[in-house]
């Protein structure tokens, strides 16, 4: 008698195995309690605590393994999903990996889109300089190079190049300037198959990194105030639904600890302790789900 083989449950995750990229990928997901490689020549790692398997794999694949649904769900940068035109989308922004892509020419050459029409542009990524051209209605010619492109223009192969910029001093140096407006601003972002079945254990998986970057972007401070004055001190530190307020055994004041933001922790304890809190502490959150 044949009998049908019973779909694993195991959730099959893609990280990049290689780069800034996958480094903070993996200490994120150490610290949403997934284990991690500690040999970066693994290519493939079992947590079956978690009921996880973790591929490592080049971050352009990832969304092409993801969309065609060999792989349940990965992380990858929103640049190299779109330019991949895989049938993936975003799940959750991972705040880690940002970037930005801009045009950039000779001074002078390009003010404003249309300027575009019929140039050549040289890119690393086409497939998101194409969509962009699209979108505005822009015939021109891309063409996809790998590696360093500020180059190409002095080269005689483009008349525009497309690529990411942090401080511009590279285009300077090659004589060019960045133009218009930017065409994506691109970070780190964990992809499923569109359209498809929710993978199993793709909402634990979710809700461990989501808790993650809660405890990133806040802290837990403690204090002690005057009864009186509660409201204020309550209006400065809101929560991320409400404070919890205790009596102490001084008559007359309650304890009072809140999440609040990490940015800023420091104004705030300045501002408490204007309105008479003391005994002001903050601590690290490690881990949280809200």
């Amino acid at each position: 008698m044949t009998t049908t083989p019973t779909p694993s449950s195991t959730l099959r995750v893609a990280i990049p195995n290689k780069g800034s990229l996958s480094q903070a990928a993996s200490e994120m997901l150490r610290e949403a309690g997934y284990r991690q490689r500690s040999d970066s020549k693994e290519l493939t790692l079992s947590d079956p605590e978690n009921d996880v398997e973790f591929f490592y794999l080049r971050p352009r694949d990832i969304a092409l393994y993801v969309g065609e649904g060999t792989l349940d769900i990965g992380i990858t940068g929103r640049d190299l999903l779109l330019d991949s035109g895989a049938k993936a989308e975003e799940v959750l922004t991972l705040g880690f990996g940002r970037s930005r892509f801009r045009f950039a020419a000779r001074p002078g050459t390009v003010g404003s889109v249309e300027d575009l029409r019929s140039k050549r542009i040289a890119t690393s990524y086409d497939g998101v300089v194409r969509r962009f051209l699209e979108e505005h209605g822009i015939d021109a010619t891309v063409t996809r190079l790998d590696g360093a492109v500020e180059t190409s223009i002095q080269l005689g192969v483009a008349d525009v190049i497309a690529d990411v910029v942090e401080t511009g001093s590279t285009l300077r140096q090659a004589g060019l300037e960045v133009v218009l407006d930017p065409i994506l601003d691109s970070e780190a972002v964990l992809v499923s198959r569109a359209g498809d079945q929710v993978p199993a254990g793709l909402e634990i998986f979710r809700r461990r990194l989501e808790g993650v970057l809660v405890a990133r972007a806040y802290v837990m401070m403690d204090y002690d105030i005057s009864a009186d004055r509660v409201e204020e001190a309550v209006a400065l530190t809101p929560g991320i639904e409400s404070p919890t307020v205790s009596p102490l055994h001084r008559e007359g004041w309650v304890a009072v600890r809140s999440m609040v933001p990490r940015d800023g922790a420091q104004r705030l304890m300045d501002a408490l302790w204007e309105i008479g809190a003391r005994g002001i502490l903050v601590t690290d959150i490690h881990a949280c789900r809200l």
